[in-house]
């Protein structure tokens, strides 16, 4: 199986082309809000809320919709959220709302991402398995970092030529091209016969019922804290720069490692390596995302030797690969929507809340420390990983997971 094997299936081609879209939009949008939120307040605080303003308001879409993603239609309920994304996009830019409501716009509109995120991740689970899934997800992982790469590039281009408005434009044709792409080229797929007036109470048991399984949960979590401990760790990068007294534009270097590293650690453990060496790799790469990180309280560390250990540790995320594929074969296909869902809900918080936490210790500790520090908690979380990690990657799904006749019966009724 090769990459071109994997886009040879058009549900999955018509989604890599249009999350790498919706990515590089929602980049361009967040960087030309914060740009337009600084302009008008002279507020950082207000700047770096509306950095991050899209990722903690996705709880709730995730907590009270997440079944949404099993009840509607793929193409339909991704095609809505995309342009959903543009009329906001469209709103920002043409009219002048207070900041406060603007805030308040972009919040709202990210409750549907989860929704979105889990939808996607339900096609791909349907229409890919084996070794094609954990390809479909390194070219997915690499189509998000190129993307990201991309779109903080182009975004401080399209903001110093265009204006922050007119770049928030270009972010909203962007998503209207994604939605109308999906909407004519992604295939329908069948969904659960249940009433949309369901969605909340089975969102709420579906929740309870994919956490309340060992294994399940496990995979979640492993899947949530490195990456939150190293989003807090990037949260310092740009004060770590200027605290060391270095040019600013060694923090956007800084910041271009870890993607970069992503996108070679997915080339290599989702092409080169197979799967029996992904198993055994697996503890390595989960350790190796935080361990580079403790370098950091070195002092005057060399700036290259920083951003080798970013990229070193960019890499680590490969470990995904191998969780994501267990993840996949694990969870009941009848909640596959929610459970992406659920899962895309949790990284999303955890990557919002970890640069206030880490910011909030950086008042306490040098910068650097905190940094070091966020690494640490990352290797304590793969060595914890680290005991479960027979159980849960070799035990089958447990009787929890597998939706009985009665839950099939209920599903029904509902």
């Amino acid at each position: 199986m090769t990459y071109a094997g994997v886009l040879a299936h058009t549900p999955y081609r018509v989604l890599f082309a249009t999350r790498t879209l919706a990515i590089t939009a929602d980049t361009l949008r967040i960087v030309a809000l914060s740009v337009l939120v600084f302009a008008v307040t002279g507020s950082t605080l207000l700047a770096a809320v509306a950095y991050g303003i899209s990722f903690l308001p996705q709880l709730i879409g995730g907590s009270l919709l997440g079944a949404v993603a099993d009840l509607v239609p793929p193409r339909q309920l991704i095609a809505i959220g995309y342009a959903v994304e543009f009329l906001s996009g469209l709103l920002l830019a043409l009219a002048d709302l207070p900041v406060g409501l603007s805030l308040a716009l972009v919040a709202t509109v990210s409750m549907v991402t989860p929704l979105v995120n889990g939808a996607a991740g339900r096609v791909v689970a349907d229409v890919l398995s084996g070794e094609s899934y954990v390809l479909g997800r390194s070219l997915l992982n690499l189509a998000s970092s190129s993307a990201q790469l991309v779109g903080m590039a182009g975004a401080g281009a399209a903001v110093a030529v265009l204006g922050a408005r007119h770049a928030m434009l270009v972010s909203a044709a962007l998503h209207l091209l994604a939605a109308a792409w999906v909407r004519l080229r992604l295939p329908d797929l069948r969904v659960s016969a249940s009433g949309l007036a369901s969605a909340v109470r089975r969102s709420w048991s579906g929740n309870r019922q994919l956490l309340r399984d060992r294994t399940i949960r496990t995979l979640i979590w492993a899947q949530w804290l490195p990456p939150a401990c190293v989003t807090g760790a990037e949260s310092l990068l740009v004060p770590y720069v200027a605290v060391r007294g270095l040019p600013v534009s060694a923090g956007g270097l800084l910041l271009a490692c870890l993607p970069v590293g992503m996108m070679i650690g997915s080339i290599l453990i989702g092409r080169v390596v197979g799967p029996s060496s992904r198993r055994r790799l697996l503890m390595p790469l989960m350790t190796a995302v935080g361990l580079p990180l403790i370098g950091f309280s070195i002092t005057g560390l060399p700036v290259v030797l920083c951003g080798a250990l970013l990229a070193l540790a960019g890499t680590g995320f490969a470990y995904g690969l191998a969780l994501q594929q267990r993840f996949r074969d694990v969870v009941p296909s009848s909640v596959r929507g929610q459970a992406f869902s659920l899962l895309s809900t949790g990284l999303m918080t955890a990557q919002g809340l970890s640069p206030a936490l880490a910011g909030a210790v950086a008042g306490i500790l040098p910068v650097a420390q905190v940094i070091a520090l966020c690494g640490a908690v990352s290797v304590a979380s793969a060595l914890l990983f680290r005991l479960r990690a027979p159980e849960v990657m070799d035990a089958p799904a447990t009787a929890q997971s597998r939706p009985t006749e009665k839950d099939s019966s209920a599903s029904r009724r509902e």
